[in-house]
């Protein structure tokens, strides 16, 4: 499944959403963008959900690291969930809340995240960890797949921005060391 028509290219609410938090990004924005663009596709190819569930994967993933930007911390599940839930309510989507909430609340969980509806919530969970690991854990997901996703929407220096933050973040909270990841 490597041919590109397989994947999703426009993304209207990713492209808001990032677009308003665009000065926020910064020098981080395409990075983040296209991570949030592999994950909506990873997801997709995880969960086979409706119209609906895209746009709930979309909000989700655009939103699901943001607070590392926006409150400028490593502990942003809480951040990335506020900004999400305003976003929502702004667009009266809040029935979407609960779901969209679970999505980013559970994303870095490392065991199987069994939040409600657990389909959704733990695609999103594996898309996620299918893009940090660039493919390593896959989830049954065809490796061609990831590497069209690869090259379509390449790291732009994502995964060393990650391992920047990590080092900045280990010496200031020693006992937190990856406050986002839960068991």
């Amino acid at each position: 499944m490597n041919d590109q028509r397989y994947l999703v290219t426009n993304i209207p609410i990713v492209e808001e959403v990032l677009d308003h938090h665009s000065s926020t990004l910064g020098r981080d924005l395409i990075a983040y963008r296209n991570h949030v663009h592999r994950v909506v596709n990873l997801c997709l190819a995880l969960t086979h959900g409706s119209r609906d569930d895209f746009n709930k994967i979309a909000v989700a993933s655009a939103f699901h690291d943001l607070g590392i930007w926006t409150d400028h911390t490593f502990d942003y599940l809480a951040p990335s969930i506020s900004l999400a839930r305003e976003y929502l309510v702004a667009r009266s989507r809040a029935d979407w809340i609960p779901e969209v909430e679970a999505m980013i609340a559970n994303h870095h969980k490392i065991t199987r995240a069994r939040a409600h509806p657990e389909w959704l919530v733990e695609g999103f969970r594996r898309a996620d960890w299918v893009d940090v690991s660039c493919g390593f854990r896959r989830f049954g997901i065809a490796r061609p797949f990831i590497q069209s996703l690869f090259a379509t929407w390449p790291s732009a220096g994502f995964h060393w921005r990650l391992a920047e933050l990590t080092a900045a973040w280990l010496p200031r909270h020693p006992l937190t060391p990856l406050p986002m990841v839960k068991l």
